[in-house]
């Protein structure tokens, strides 16, 4: 319920006025205040639920520049039929008439229409006037009589002879047009009313200033009360885009772990891609429909240690293994492409180590590419977390706890590690996490130990290398509510003033 201390001064200025007045015209004269204001004044009482504003639309009837002209010197189709005595050619009437060559097509249409008179065709053509033609002289047209009326006039008051007068004239140029206005009347609810019977003439302080302080003239004074409740604008501050703050939290979840982050380009040699993990040349991976090639430059440079990768390709080298059993291509390994996996960045952070450096913790979270078509559920870019522990000592236990304490930190209490296949791990796993909604679990990567035919090459002898893949996207669209991955990123300004911030 309001009271008048909690109204603003143009409010309790326009209060006692409703009373007695109900038009907006006659309310901005009695107040003394400006238009605006009155309207803020009446909008504000509105929304406290103290006055109603009745809208009423009104059609008036505005005379143009033509029809001041008209009503002075006569209508065109009058004077064309005044000056008609006998039969005349066009050229005579319009210099008799005063009539320029627009008025006087205008006049044949309408004299015409109304059968006023009848055109011959004697060499040039012959007007002359008909007895209807006399009898409208005698009588007087419909439109010049309207155009004698005091404008502007409410179309509603019209009678109908001046109606159809009026539509004759707006179909025609600069007579008349229709104006459309809105007629506003406001009047008092039953709470507003009440309130006429509380002190509105008190003077209320509005706001604390310094000055009131020191003074102490805010003592023994009324301060006007505020409605916290009330509606106010909403104010859309500049905010880091929703998938940005969770790739902050989930860097901030590794570095807190002791994890360096790893760099690395994005456009990568099939070599560091995928021959250094001992993904074979013909693996469908490699197919154009699965990766972009870049067409210019379209080679790259291979590393010294490309022999040993070559010989764990062709024979297994001194791994043990019995490697692909092909010929190993130099041209195919050096062809340049987006990289398909963050995985690459791990094979040359491990190609770069030295033996003192080691043991060694690293990550990334970087966009990588695939040629597949675009879905609800597949993007051709999208963001990988990816993760390496360079370890003598470190096993498959390890790795599970690293990965829990992952997804734990992202919100998944219940993970599965169950047994995958990858190229280059052995053993490899699979990672899921239960969906407490759809009541299933949801593969979101996979992991393993690199195998010696990685390890080997890059690093010249064989310790064990935790590693794992996370696709980004699918472990934070159940946060966010998100069915179709690609909404993460389409750039609906509605979704990004409104999405929850991440806070996990």
């Amino acid at each position: 319920m309001a009271t008048a201390d909690e109204l603003h001064p143009l409010e309790r200025k326009v209060l006692p006025i409703l009373s007695n007045h109900h038009a907006f015209d006659r309310i901005v004269a009695e107040s003394g205040l400006q238009e605006i204001e009155v309207m803020r004044a009446i909008q504000w009482l509105t929304n406290k639920g103290l006055a109603k504003v009745h809208e009423t639309v009104v059609e008036t009837a505005v005379l143009e520049k033509n029809g001041e002209e008209y009503r002075k010197s006569g209508l065109p189709e009058k004077r064309f039929l005044s000056v008609l005595s006998s039969s005349m050619t066009l050229e005579e009437i319009g210099t008799a008439a005063s009539l320029s060559d627009d008025e006087l097509k205008v006049c044949i249409g309408i004299l015409r229409s109304r059968s006023a008179i009848k055109i011959t065709k004697e060499g040039k053509l012959a007007i002359n006037i008909t007895e209807n033609g006399r009898k409208l002289l005698q009588n007087g047209f419909l439109e010049e009589n309207f155009l004698r009326n005091t404008f502007p006039l409410d179309v509603k008051k019209l009678r109908e002879d001046e109606i159809m007068a009026f539509e004759n004239l707006k179909k025609r140029k600069n007579i008349v047009r229709s104006e459309l206005s809105k007629i506003l009347n406001i009047e008092l609810t039953a709470e507003g009313k009440r309130l006429l019977t509380e002190n509105l003439d008190e003077a209320l302080v509005e706001k604390l200033t310094p000055q009131l302080i020191k003074t102490g003239l805010y003592k023994g004074r009324k301060f006007r009360r505020y409605d916290v409740k009330s509606k106010v604008p909403l104010i859309h501050g500049g905010r880091r885009h929703f998938v940005d703050q969770s790739i902050n939290y989930i860097k901030r979840i590794w570095l807190d772990l002791g994890f360096k982050e790893m760099q690395g380009n994005l456009v990568q040699t099939s070599f560091w891609d995928l021959d250094s993990l001992f993904v074979p040349q013909d693996h469908p991976a490699r197919d154009m429909q699965d990766t972009f090639y870049i067409k210019e430059p379209k080679y790259g440079s291979l590393p010294p240690l490309h022999k040993h990768v070559k010989a764990c390709h062709e024979d297994g080298w001194t791994t043990g293994s019995k490697g692909w059993r092909y010929k190993w291509s130099e041209t195919a390994a050096k062809e340049n492409l987006l990289r398909t996996h963050t995985t690459v960045l791990s094979a040359q952070t491990i190609a770069a180590l030295k033996k003192e450096q080691i043991p060694a913790k690293f990550f990334s979270v970087k966009k990588v590419f695939r040629n597949e078509a675009l879905s609800w559920k597949h993007l051709f870019e999208f963001i990988q977390v990816e993760g390496i522990v360079v370890d003598r000592e470190a096993n498959f236990k390890n790795l599970k706890g690293y990965l829990r304490e992952f997804f734990r930190k992202m919100g998944f209490a219940d993970v599965r590690i169950r047994p995958g296949h990858f190229p280059y791990t052995e053993p490899s796993a699979e990672v899921d996490v239960w969906h407490p909604v759809r009541k299933t679990w949801v593969e979101l990567g996979g992991s393993g130990i690199f195998r010696p035919e990685v390890t080997k090459p890059l690093l010249g002898e064989e310790i064990p290398v935790l590693a794992w893949g996370i696709g980004m996207e699918r472990t934070i669209m159940e946060y966010y509510g998100i069915k179709d991955v690609r909404e993460l990123y389409q750039n609906d300004i509605k979704q990004l003033r409104e999405i929850k911030l991440w806070n996990r």
